[in-house]
């Protein structure tokens, strides 16, 4: 779905947002008595909270399917009455009254009054205003925009799609909420395209396609957010490794290898003790020590680095890794191999000087850009994350003049670029100023990709130096950067992208010879051996099936290339070759056939 222009993009974040007052307004006069939490609009649509209490039973009530039929029957009967949307600014004590019975708006309007957040509950540096929009019975704590009456929303536009249960302001130790989403467009064509959209998603989702191609599995009695990963889901790992360690290889990186835990002490120099703790697994106590495993590679890449004297002349150092890190990660935060405990990341950090700083930089950027080239990755930014002052000594690294120098150094090398990017307040790791890239797949789903970050704190703390061109000791600077993310993100999104039909170079299975009758095993199992004395991931199907089958069971594996053999391709030393895109088939000369993969994969192709 094209990108709308700024002013239609202006017109449908109103119409989200006041076809979630309508919601609101059709729950409340289903369940008078419930609970209103925050409704704001979001990318493709819109949700509200609710705390519908108990029931007779004493638990807590929820929405049923029935619901979401009848609450949008009603908002489509609220459309049609055009009520207006009326706006009013409130003194506290009339905002107080306004919202006596709502709990959860009485702790917004104080939290804006006190400052420091909006009324959704955000940090927030505005000043603050109580301000609320009325639609027919129901009043909102709200700043707006919205439409100027309902009959401004186009009524065969929108749908309900969810229920999820949400905690008040994200936090677990507050109430479950009961969240409605819903999508809403200007036009139905554009909600059909997106109801599409999400039933291509549904059978992209590289949770179904893993199970079904074999590639991964967690178990409970291993643990949540640990994936293991299967013969062919280890595959793919393997080659984006080999992709990964060919690139670096020859953009003079040397590769290095660390332990899986640490004493607490290194991680107290680090400083992630006192800022990551709560994303790292509890210690374990061994020889009066505490143990803790590794949440990322840096900490350990810094010793390598002090392990000796280093000049000018060594500088730019780029130390690499395929380090397995853990995180504990929230149970209700895990999402397939989106959101893991265990992650092998594609990890990396250069030292420098701040002379070299903007073309290490951009280098990586461009690595980014190779990568995204071989991926098919047309549609992509990078998102700069900077810190905030508020945060100083507690959420950042308190040094106020470098987090300014860092940052513009940054943000120039960006701009030399050219990639589209965007600058994020208050997103920053603690050290220092960061480059997220967002990726997009084919069906238009969002993913962090990858990461490139500037530290100016763990060199000093680890005394890291090098003596400079005039004999005098100086702090290099240190680059973070992982281009592949972890691999568990990024073949989940490679999965999605794909649909999992593979480049003939990343594929599982490269290569299934199918014999007609048992009369051809023998030969097929021989091209089958040529093929894998090269490298190449093949098999001979030799089961009792009949050929239609086993072409059948390879396309569902989503087997790039299937040659099939009977006797005629014994008698000349062919194949007829039959492509995963149903192309039609093809002879080749079994060397023929066996340089025309190796091609394929030797030059990374995204073409059968």
């Amino acid at each position: 779905m094209a990108e709308a222009p700024a002013s239609e993009q202006d017109r449908l974040y109103r119409v989200r947002h006041s076809i979630a007052h309508i919601m609101a307004q059709a729950v409340l006069e289903r369940y008078s008595e419930a609970g209103v939490g925050i409704g704001p609009p979001i990318e493709n649509g819109f949700y509200y909270d609710f705390d519908l209490g108990t029931g007779d039973d004493g638990r807590p009530r929820t929405f049923t399917p029935e619901d979401l039929d009848q609450i949008e029957a009603r908002m489509r009967e609220l459309i049609a009455e055009r009520h207006p949307f009326v706006y009013r600014e409130l003194t506290p004590e009339e905002a107080r009254e306004t919202f006596k019975h709502q709990t959860y708006k009485l702790e917004l309007i104080e939290g804006v009054l006190q400052g420091g957040i909006d009324e959704y509950g955000n940090e927030s540096d505005e000043t603050p205003i109580i301000s609320a929009y009325r639609h027919d019975a129901f009043e909102d704590f709200c700043r707006g925009p919205h439409v100027e009456h309902g009959g401004q929303i186009p009524p065969d536009a929108f749908k309900l799609m969810s229920v999820a249960g949400a905690y008040w302001r994200g936090d677990e130790h507050n109430p479950m909420l009961q969240r409605i989403y819903g999508t809403a467009w200007l036009r139905k064509q554009d909600l059909q395209e997106h109801l599409n959209m999400l039933e291509e998603a549904k059978q992209r989702d590289h949770r179904k396609l893993g199970r079904e191609l074999e590639l991964f599995i967690f178990d409970e009695e291993v643990g949540p957010g640990l994936p293991l990963w299967q013969p062919r889901g280890a595959a793919i790992i393997e080659e984006l490794e080999k992709l990964a360690k060919e690139m670096e290889f020859q953009a003079g990186y040397e590769r290095v290898r660390t332990p899986h835990l640490s004493k607490d002490a290194l991680f107290a120099r680090s400083g992630h003790l006192v800022h990551y703790t709560h994303s790292m697994f509890p210690p374990m106590q061994m020889d009066g020590f505490d143990y803790y495993v590794k949440p990322m590679n840096c900490p350990f890449h810094n010793k390598i680095y002090a392990s000796k004297p280093r000049s000018y002349r060594d500088l730019p150092l780029r130390l690499a890794e395929y380090g397995t890190c853990y995180r504990y990660e929230q149970s209700g935060e895990l999402y397939g191999l989106m959101r893991v405990r265990s992650m092998q990341m594609n990890d990396a950090h250069i030292y420098c000087t701040e002379a070299q700083f903007e073309a290490e930089f951009l280098a990586v950027i461009d690595m980014y850009r190779e990568y995204f080239r071989l991926f098919n990755i047309d549609k992509y930014f990078m998102r700069l994350s900077t810190h905030h002052k508020r945060g100083l000594g507690e959420k950042y690294v308190d040094n106020e003049r470098l987090w300014h120098k860092t940052e513009d150094m940054v943000r120039s090398a960006m701009q030399r670029s050219g990639v589209p990017y965007e600058e994020v307040p208050d997103e920053a790791a603690f050290y220092g100023p960061k480059i997220d890239v967002q990726g997009w797949s084919v069906i238009g789903r969002e993913f962090s990709l990858a990461t490139n970050q500037v530290d100016f704190v763990l060199p000093e703390r680890f005394n890291l130096t090098f003596v400079n061109r005039d004999g005098q000791e100086e702090t290099p600077l240190c680059i973070h950067r992982a281009p592949l993310g972890t691999h568990e993100r990024t073949i989940g999104f490679l999965i999605e992208h794909y649909a999992g039909n593979f480049p003939v170079w990343l594929s599982p299975e490269q290569v299934r010879v199918i014999p007609i009758a048992d009369a051809h095993h023998d030969f097929a199992t021989d091209i089958a051996a040529r093929l894998r004395k090269l490298g190449i991931r093949a098999q001979a199907d030799l089961s009792n099936e009949r050929m239609n089958r086993k072409i059948r069971e390879a396309q569902l594996m989503k087997v790039p290339y299937m040659p099939v053999v009977g006797d005629r391709e014994m008698e000349q030393g062919n194949v007829s070759l039959r492509k995963r895109d149903r192309s039609p088939q093809e002879t080749f000369s079994v060397q023929a056939f066996i340089d025309f993969v190796q091609d394929k994969i030797t030059s990374r192709s995204s073409e059968l």
